[in-house]
């Protein structure tokens, strides 16, 4: 993987077999179509594992069914990147390791999510996975399903550490966007992209060189030639863009119950688009009927 990573890295949605909800399986041939879908669409990367992916919900054996899976369709087009967050560093490193097998190009790590942790905690923890693993590690910092935030003297901090390479800034913060970004001035190589993908432009205009944007599952050329335009400087054409983004995301990650309408819109999106089927893991539940009429008419308005 060059480093630093830029562009558009999409956070795959993780797509489900019909069965029993409390024991969900994959469904490989829909798994390997919205890699090809992605990968066709020209991103530069697959973050697997995450907030799209759902990976909180399973259990360590599926999770390492997905990366080894993805990892063998992959074979190498684009960096893999491997959410292996778990609140017990044990749990982490195991699935870095199937990670590494797997082929996989770098893990990420977010702060452990059920006890608050000191700024000091946060770099222990960081530490003691950055010392025990092979791979490049990405920081992601979502404090909205944490509780604990890598704070920008954090980031810089733990830039320093040998296998630390970049940050997915999942905050929605400009402000700490750009503090971070000043920090690591001396750190050329590190990557700094942005998760919301509703502030690409914003906060690439402030540093950051990518995205990790989950429309990008759905659209990813319309994620890529954004990309394209704000590297390029064409501000026209990157306000367009952005605010093709923008109506998407009106159009169908406002449904239903606000902090989990992006994940249940975006995937019953997918499965309009004949990729995958809409159904979340539990403890999500799927739209009810009057929901998915919302987000239909939504996605019919995008394509019209």
């Amino acid at each position: 993987m060059q480093l630093p990573l830029r562009g558009i890295v999409t956070p795959l949605a993780t797509p489900l077999a019909p069965g029993d909800p409390a024991e969900p399986s994959l469904d490989a041939s829909a798994l390997d179509r919205l890699i090809e879908h992605v990968i066709a669409g020209g991103v530069s990367g697959i973050f697997l594992l995450g907030t799209t992916g759902e990976s909180s919900s399973f259990s360590q054996e599926l999770r390492a069914e997905i990366l080894e899976r993805t990892c063998a369709r992959v074979s190498g087009r684009v960096p893999v990147l491997v959410n292996v967050t778990d609140t017990a560093v044990s749990e982490s490193l195991r699935l870095a390791a199937r990670a590494t097998e797997a082929g996989a190009d770098a893990i990420v790590v977010a702060p452990p999510y059920y006890f608050r942790n000191s700024q000091e905690d946060l770099f222990q923890f960081i530490e003691a996975i950055a010392s025990r693993v092979t791979l490049p590690v990405f920081l992601y910092n979502i404090p909205t399903l944490t509780k604990n935030s890598f704070e920008p003297e954090t980031v810089h901090r733990a830039s320093r550490l040998e296998r630390v390479v970049g940050l997915k800034d999942s905050t929605g913060d400009l402000a700490y966007l750009e503090t971070v970004v000043e920090l690591m001035r001396d750190r050329p190589d590190f990557s700094i992209l942005i998760g919301p993908e509703e502030l690409l432009s914003d906060g690439m205009k402030r540093g950051a060189i990518g995205g990790v944007c989950g429309g990008s599952n759905l659209e990813p050329k319309l994620f890529v030639d954004l990309y394209g335009a704000l590297a390029a400087g064409d501000e026209k054409g990157a306000t367009l863009l952005q605010a093709r983004v923008q109506r998407m995301s009106e159009a169908l990650y406002r449904t239903g119950f606000p902090a989990s309408g992006y994940l249940r819109g975006l995937k019953t999106a997918l499965e309009l688009a004949g990729i995958c089927r809409a159904e979340p893991a539990l403890p999500l539940l799927p739209f009810t009927t009057e929901e998915r009429a919302q987000v239909e008419l939504g996605y019919r308005s995008l394509r019209a």
